[in-house]
């Protein structure tokens, strides 16, 4: 339980809902307590009447005002047992609005190496399935348990009252009801565990299907991934037959002792009226008190088991909510459009493998410059544009922007000043046009302003081909679109913020040479009065920038012009001469 006191400070929220759901289980069991007490009155009255050979008109009458009786107490019961589930159940669901949004706020929260470390099927099955376990504590664990007490307070003094030794007896089923149902119970979620687990199985497989479909008929695989899915399909029919089994054993061992109790109250009972103990009426009022107690105490085996799952799951929640952000925005300060950056002896070790990804790494980009950074696969030039949008922070030295320690300046408005054109690109569910501007807060953009970004990342001629144009709604991750036009769209997308730093990271390797001329010349204007850092395995795309540095196993090992490094004859020139052979063998060919 103590991973769920994290969740006192929703209690404590929503305390008056919770004491009215209270007030009201009172209430409901105040009026069901009564109803049996009807029934009693019933049942001796009649056997009375009927041994003094009253009137038929008098039994009538006296069965009417029983009944009326006996329904008024059971809408007073209805009506407070609805307010109930009004508020602790719907109190359960606010509160499970309030953790799925605190969780989600502290995804955002945490930096790019928590996301290294942890898989997205993981993140998300801790927001919904763990959360959905949670909500089960807060709302029929608490109800049935808080119900339970309230009721059991209410309802064995007035068996007591009729008989103690009776009483004991039939009870005595109703503890052993409890365990039983906590052994089915604990059962049931073991199984369910395994059948939860073969259907994300099945769901891997359908979702892998669906997005390599393409590949799959290329490489002609899909008798073998029918088989896959069947194979899976049949472990999922087997595993859900093993829990309807179990399943099934749940009514019944209710039922069964239910139907003990109550042969106990009959026949321990009916010898009790031979010396007069106790009246027929007593033993039907004992059997109803027997079923108003049968739930309850068969939901303590299920709400104990509720509760060890709701606690292993809160477990799982307070883990990633424990987490403290490694990067946070430290001040709220206002800052002017970024003028310079510097990097002063920066270095950068991983985390989880402790590979050195960046090494003694210095350099300067002014207002109006370009920088290319270039390397082959692996040499760290991705880390480094991660390390100048502060997606993590250097191992070593220090990384200033206009002058001041990129970690004390305001975080939020440096990267309101930044845009950023990522690897891989990502674009949302959503249109053209919305996938554009979803960099702009806050702020009304007209379809001109689409156009003219849309014409500068060369891709408006390919909107225009679409009948909905900027309307066109996108597949999943851009799929009804090619790779380059993604990326064109993507660059479209940070062009329009009009940043004072843009960044490009190897964003031009699915386009033409003829269409990345025109957008970098785009970018080259763009950038007069600001910075840029493009990051590319290319030469060709850093034809623009004013100065290239050269990357190399996550060191600095040649900085120029393009012309300076070409005259030195090193690892820039030999890559330039590599790949200009290459184009020349694809012209060729």
């Amino acid at each position: 339980m103590k991973s769920l006191s994290y969740l006192n400070k929703y209690i404590i929220k929503y305390k008056w809902r919770l004491l009215f759901g209270v007030l009201c289980i009172i209430a409901s069991n105040i009026f069901g307590v009564q109803m049996p007490k009807i029934v009693k009155n019933a049942v001796d009255g009649f056997i009375t009447e009927l041994n003094t050979n009253q009137s038929l008109d008098t039994v009538v009458l006296l069965s009417l005002k029983l009944f009326g009786f006996y329904m008024l107490l059971s809408i007073g019961k209805g009506f407070f047992l609805f307010l109930t589930r009004q508020t602790i159940i719907i109190v359960s669901r606010y509160i499970e609005f309030d953790l799925k949004n605190e969780v989600y706020t502290q995804y955002q929260k945490l930096n790019f190496a928590f996301y290294k470390k942890n898989n997205t099927g993981d993140l998300m099955n801790r927001i919904s399935e763990d959360v959905s376990q949670v909500r089960m504590y807060l709302g029929p664990g608490l109800m049935y348990t808080i119900n339970l007490a309230i009721l059991f307070a209410i309802c064995v003094p007035a068996m007591l009252q009729i008989n103690v030794k009776l009483t004991l007896i039939v009870l005595a089923p109703l503890p052993i009801m409890s365990l039983m149902i906590y052994r089915v119970s604990n059962r049931m979620n073991q199984l369910s565990t395994l059948v939860q687990q073969e259907q994300s199985n099945m769901s891997t497989i359908v979702q892998e299907t669906f997005s390599g479909i393409r590949v799959i008929k290329a490489y002609l695989r899909e008798r073998e991934m029918n088989k896959k899915f069947n194979d899976s399909a049949d472990n999922y029919k087997r595993k859900n037959m093993n829990l309807v089994v179990v399943n099934a054993l749940f009514m019944p061992t209710i039922s069964f002792l239910i139907g003990l109790s109550s042969l106990m109250a009959i026949y321990f009972g009916g010898l009790l009226t031979f010396d007069k103990s106790i009246t027929p009426g007593d033993i039907v009022s004992l059997i109803l008190y027997i079923n108003m107690l049968t739930w309850p105490f068969a939901s303590v085996g299920w709400v104990t088991s509720i509760i060890q799952r709701a606690s292993a799951s809160q477990a799982r929640i307070n883990e990633f909510l424990s987490i403290d952000p490694a990067i946070k925005n430290p001040t709220t300060e206002p800052l002017g459009p970024i003028h310079e950056i510097r990097f002063e002896n920066v270095s950068y070790t991983h985390e989880n493998s402790g590979i050195e990804a960046i090494k003694n790494v210095s350099f300067t980009l002014k207002n109006g410059e370009s920088l290319g950074i270039v390397g082959r696969t692996g040499s760290g030039k991705s880390t480094l544009l991660n390390l100048v949008m502060r997606q993590i922070d250097p191992s070593t030295g220090t990384i200033y922007v206009n002058g001041q320690d990129l970690k004390t300046i305001n975080l939020d408005a440096y990267r309101r000043n930044s845009g950023v054109v990522p690897q891989e690109v990502f674009l949302f569910s959503d249109t053209i046009g919305n996938n554009i501007q979803f960099g702009v807060n806050d702020q009304e953009i007209s379809e001109d302003e689409l156009i003219e970004v849309a014409k500068k990342a060369h891709v408006y001629h390919n909107i225009e081909g679409f009948k909905d144009r900027f309307d066109t709604v996108l597949g999943e991750r851009g799929v009804n679109l090619s790779g380059g036009q993604k990326q064109r769209i993507s660059i479209a997308r940070a062009l329009l913020r009009k940043p004072s730093l843009l960044l490009l990271d190897d964003c031009l390797s699915a386009v033409d040479t003829e269409t990345e001329d025109i957008i970098l010349r785009a970018i080259a204007n763009e950038s007069v009065n600001n910075l840029a850092l493009i990051v590319s395995h290319r030469i060709s795309s850093l034809r623009y920038a004013d100065r290239i540095l050269v990357l190399e196993n996550g060191e600095k090992i040649e900085e120029g012009t393009h012309q300076e490094l070409i005259s030195r004859a090193g690892i820039y020139a030999e890559m330039y001469e590599k790949q200009a052979n290459d184009e020349n063998t694809e012209s060729e060919a």
